[in-house]
């Protein structure tokens, strides 16, 4: 049996971490933590939130498999939302993360003022659409409901699948942040906004929904074979990757995670275990 730690927060909680971020301004200032990364002390675990499906599934099987001969010890705290991972690694509860793709990375530091900063790209996870009333794209009619994610970042790459398999058109210059209020003809589909964690259970009170691939494996949905639509992975900017808080990306237990994330060995666990549904992205984050 695993020792992983799965988190649920509740709103006190979340209000003592919201009052931690403010009332330790030294250590969370990138600048006063710059050299902390390098000098940490290699014995000590790293401990790295990821959401259950595949991130901790990926990481576990480094921690199985392969940390103990690298000389890593690996904790990993699973996590059920996107947002915990993130001010979690910014106050120190947690050294690193593993769950989000760079255009939510940007929009979450942005807006939350924050300084988490990616180490390397592991695997993608095509977002699909799914449903449980429709066999096929063509059946989806006029007057009939769609769910997509609520988040910004997520909701933009969703209404650009839709718009790429030739649901819906978007106004011109819409890119990865497009809102409903970019679509310049819905083709008669009604959407809602759904936090997408969520989306799964949507399923059964909308006709379609576009749902993220961890969610969806989750939900023992296979992308590979049950989306109506799912995205390419060619050129696809929504890589998952490891990420720390600024000044941490030379602590050497993060460099030697990295290094086995993106190694053989890995490569063929996600090949062998996802059959397509999660496929590795190796590499530097652009």
């Amino acid at each position: 049996m695993r020792k992983n730690s799965k988190l649920t927060v509740s709103a006190a909680a979340l209000g003592a971490l919201a009052l931690g971020l403010t009332a330790c301004g030294t250590a969370s200032d990138p600048a006063a933590r710059a050299d902390s990364g390098a000098k940490a002390d290699k014995s000590t675990a790293l401990v790295v939130a990821a959401s259950p499906t595949p991130h901790a599934d990926i990481l576990n099987y480094v921690k199985d498999n392969l940390a103990k001969k690298a000389g890593l010890n690996l904790e990993v705290k699973e996590f059920t939302d996107y947002v915990l991972p993130n001010t979690a690694t910014e106050s120190g509860q947690v050294d690193a993360n593993f769950f989000q793709h760079k255009p939510y990375l940007d929009d979450f530091n942005k807006k939350n003022n924050t300084h988490v900063v990616p180490v390397v790209n592991i695997h993608l996870e095509p977002l699909g659409l799914y449903s449980k009333k429709v066999k096929d794209l063509k059946d989806l009619k006029p007057g009939q409901s769609v769910a997509v994610p609520n988040d910004t970042t997520n909701e933009g790459r969703a209404l650009g699948l839709l718009a790429d398999n030739g649901l819906i058109t978007l106004k011109d210059g819409a890119g990865t942040g497009a809102k409903l209020s970019d679509i310049k003809d819905s083709k008669g589909l009604k959407f809602k906004e759904i936090e997408a964690a969520t989306l799964p259970r949507a399923l059964n009170d909308v006709d379609a929904a576009v749902i993220n691939g961890n969610y969806a494996i989750e939900a023992d949905l296979k992308p590979a074979t049950d989306a109506l639509a799912l995205e390419k992975a060619e050129g696809n900017p929504y890589a998952n990757f490891l990420a720390v808080k600024q000044g941490n990306e030379k602590d050497a237990r993060v460099q030697k995670l990295a290094q086995l994330l993106n190694s053989p060995e890995v490569k063929k666990f996600i090949e062998d275990k996802y059959a397509g549904s999660v496929v590795p992205a190796f590499g530097a984050v652009k």
